[in-house]
């Protein structure tokens, strides 16, 4: 099917056709042929890269352009919701039928919000919490949404984040019967099921773009599920080494999953070594500039340093344990074609689009603590091979397993390559995960009779695949809880939210949370400092996951403890006592002293030397600690402790930036983090009327502050700077750029 032939308005024909695009993918067809553009509930189940993301664009613009309609993307990561805004951006030039032109909005963050000025843009994406958290604060706008697009609806399956989608799904048919739901998902066997749940048309296909080829490598061949095998000439002990670098020689990239992130580095180690002498030179002095922009974003920890090494020899890794800015960085050079070997864990596999020519994957069994090794299930590998072959640039995409017998192989064969992916169940029914859920029920107004909340919960994916009265017993134990806690008040046969429960709703936090910060903050403790607040927010169950201290920590964190036994809020538990519950108060007592140290300016490199604490790692935790302590602050403020409010507002600024208090005032300026802060500090100007009163030549001598930034600072102070300054500074720095870009010349 052409896009001419597509009823979509001309001007999205135009840019579509700017793209490249004249015609549909056969998923895309189907979709099409199924109703999409005309209204109708679809559920899309394709393979990675088959196009569905086009058919969300096109019913978007149908809505918005046509239908003066507003859409909203829901994605279950950050990355993916950012990814599909930038690729919602490219209709921005189109006008509706008012005049106006095409708008497109992302919020990810701030749960305690509706988030009113959204509703002036025609599609807004976000991730499957913030939306939860807009239903929970009645955003008006959400009314008047008419396309709901859900993104990876397959992750129904996850315990921890399918809950959240499959409440946000229900509560948006709760609040708009007649919106049109466009779900996506990858090939799953139950999608008849999801499609039935939400009164949609399955569409399903296993077309994709690139042919893909699935095998399993065992000595030096490949075993192909066609019954065709390639050798693999035998360079090195390691099977993945073998694969990378055969596959580095034919002219194309990979990506190895491998289990952990200890074993994504080691393994992008031991590749660099072999295709470094098969890269060619102008390649090499390109991974060389590539390996030093590496060393020179965010802090310098042995983590860049080692990826600065690899990336110098044309491999990298890729793991939660990296900064944001170094993943940025070496996703974009994976796509331009720098890196040629990405070793990942397998999150990647669920997160941005990077397709390569071959998928290796290392290792088929994860580790978790307290269960060993297991198999992974079909559907993550099938995910991972999704990977394979990059449209556009590939015929065939290679998806290869490792085994290391023949046994294995036949079992990787027969449990991975030649298996249907498992059903999708919903995770939903969990005391732990449902009870905010019916908190929010009750605070928000959509139910205030315990038949209306069941009857909500009747409408679910849980209940559609069970029977609701299965869900009715936890629904009753969490109402118990809520009740007991003073969340909810009963009267006759109405339910309400006390003041208390709404509040917790609103701040997106479990209400078991909420209990522990109240209690808390109404016992004291016999001396309150920061690590009082510190360790309270690590206690609860929204500090997820925990730290695990390691045997060599024991000594002292069990030190670390009895220095600060009178400043805790709760009972110190004794190794004889309940050795499990010692165990888990030394975890959080760990966390209580990461995060102080993090306020006191810690570098990150420390950080991983002392805590074993990665900057991906630091920075969740550093952002789920400024929430808790942004909801204590909230809480504090509803219980009427007064006293507790600057110390707690304090903390929140100190755990964001990463300062010691007399770094506040300067960091509160926009460009100056912690370590300009220190720099400012450090050279006698150490609050905001000091920057002011110093000239601009002051401040670009010193060590971070160029003259952008320098000028930055002094327009937010209030300082002025001379024309004639600027102008001299100016021509400094451009003669400095220039001799700085003939040396990389001359080089």
């Amino acid at each position: 099917m052409k896009i001419e032939e597509l009823s979509i308005p001309d001007s999205v024909k135009q840019v579509l056709h700017t793209s490249g695009l004249t015609e549909l993918y056969p998923p895309q067809e189907e979709a099409v042929l199924a109703g999409a553009l005309d209204g109708k509930n679809l559920v899309l189940a394709s393979p990675t890269a088959s196009g569905k993301t086009l058919v969300a664009e096109l019913c978007a613009l149908k809505h918005v352009v046509e239908g003066d309609g507003k859409v909203l993307y829901l994605s279950p990561l950050r990355a993916l919701a950012s990814e599909k805004w930038e690729e919602f951006k490219k209709y921005t030039n189109i006008k509706k039928k008012n005049g106006r032109r095409v708008s497109v909005g992302i919020s990810t963050g701030d749960y305690d919000s509706s988030d009113p000025w959204m509703g002036k843009y025609d599609i807004i994406v976000t991730t499957n919490e913030k939306a939860d958290s807009l239903l929970r604060h009645r955003a008006k706008w959400v009314n008047d949404v008419s396309l709901v697009v859900a993104d990876e609806v397959h992750l129904l399956n996850e315990p921890e984040r399918g809950p959240t989608l499959e409440v946000v799904l229900a509560r948006l048919m709760q609040v708009n019967p007649d919106i049109q739901l466009l779900v996506l998902s990858a090939t799953i066997k139950n999608v008849e099921e999801i499609a039935e749940w939400l009164k949609a048309i399955p569409v399903t296909t296993e077309w994709r773009p690139v042919t893909l080829r699935e095998g399993v490598f065992h000595h030096d061949e490949i075993l192909f599920k066609d019954g065709g095998a390639q050798k693999v000439e035998k360079s090195s002990k390691n099977p993945a080494v073998n694969l990378a670098l055969y596959t580095v020689k034919s002219g194309g990239q990979a990506l190895a999953f491998a289990g952990t992130r200890r074993n994504t580095i080691s393994l992008a180690k031991k590749v660099a070594a072999k295709i470094n002498h098969v890269l060619s030179k102008p390649m090499k002095r390109s991974l060389k500039q590539l390996s030093e922009q590496v060393l020179a974003t965010g802090a310098r920890t042995r983590i860049s340093e080692q990826l600065a090494e690899v990336v110098a020899k044309g491999a990298a890794f890729h793991h939660a344990g990296l900064g944001g800015s170094h993943r940025k960085l070496i996703e974009k050079a994976f796509r331009e074609g720098k890196i040629k070997i990405l070793t990942a864990t397998p999150t990647l596999a669920f997160g941005v689009n990077l397709p390569a020519r071959v998928v290796i994957v290392n290792e088929y069994r994860r580790y978790e603590s307290g269960y060993g090794y297991y198999p992974i299930p079909v559907l993550e590998y099938k995910q991972m091979a999704g990977r394979a072959g990059r449209p556009s640039y590939d015929k065939v995409g290679d998806s290869i397993l490792i085994a290391k017998t023949e046994d294995e192989r036949d079992y990787l064969m027969e449990s991975y390559i030649l298996a249907d992916t498992e059903r999708i169940w919903s995770k939903l029914a969990v005391e732990r995960i449902l009870r905010s859920h019916v908190l929010a029920t009750i605070a928000s107004d959509f139910a205030h009779t315990e038949q209306g909340i069941y009857e909500f919960f009747g409408k679910t994916f849980y209940a559609y695949q069970y029977d609701p009265r299965a869900i009715k017993g936890v629904i009753a134990k969490s109402l118990g809880f809520l009740f007991t806690e003073k969340m909810v008040e009963v009267g006759g046969d109405k339910i309400h939210a006390t003041k208390f429960g709404r509040r917790v709703s609103e701040l997106y936090i479990d209400p078991l949370t909420g209990v522990v910060i109240r209690d808390a903050l109404s016992s004291r403790a016999q001396r309150l400092t920061d690590i009082s607040f510190l360790h309270m927010i690590a206690r609860t169950p929204d500090m997820f996951p925990k730290l695990r201290p390691y045997s060599k920590e024991m000594d002292s964190l069990q030190f670390f403890v009895e220095d600060h036994q009178d400043e805790f809020m709760f009972d110190l538990p004794t190794v004889y006592q309940d050795r499990l519950a010692f165990e888990e108060f030394l975890g959080e007592a760990k966390m209580s002293w990461v995060l102080k140290a993090w306020m006191d300016e810690t570098s990150e490199d420390e950080m991983i030397e002392r805590f074993r604490v990665q900057p991906g790692d630091l920075y969740r935790l550093i952002s789920t600690s400024k929430w808790l302590l942004h909801a204590s602050h909230e809480l504090a403020s509803l219980f009427k402790h007064k006293d507790l409010l600057p110390h707690l507002a304090r903390l929140t600024v100190r755990i964001e930036k990463g300062v010691k208090p007399e770094l506040l005032p300067l960091v509160k300026l926009e460009g100056v983090g912690r370590a300009r802060a220190r720099v400012l500090y450090r050279s006698g100007l150490k609050s905001v009327d000091d920057v002011k009163r110093a000239p601009l030549r002051k401040l670009t001598g010193l060590p971070l502050i160029g003259p952008r930034i320098a000028r930055k600072i002094k327009e937010q102070v209030g300082g002025y700077v001379k024309a004639d300054d600027w102008q001299n500074l100016q021509k400094k720095t451009k003669k400095k750029k220039t001799a700085q870009q003939r040396a990389l010349t001359d080089y």
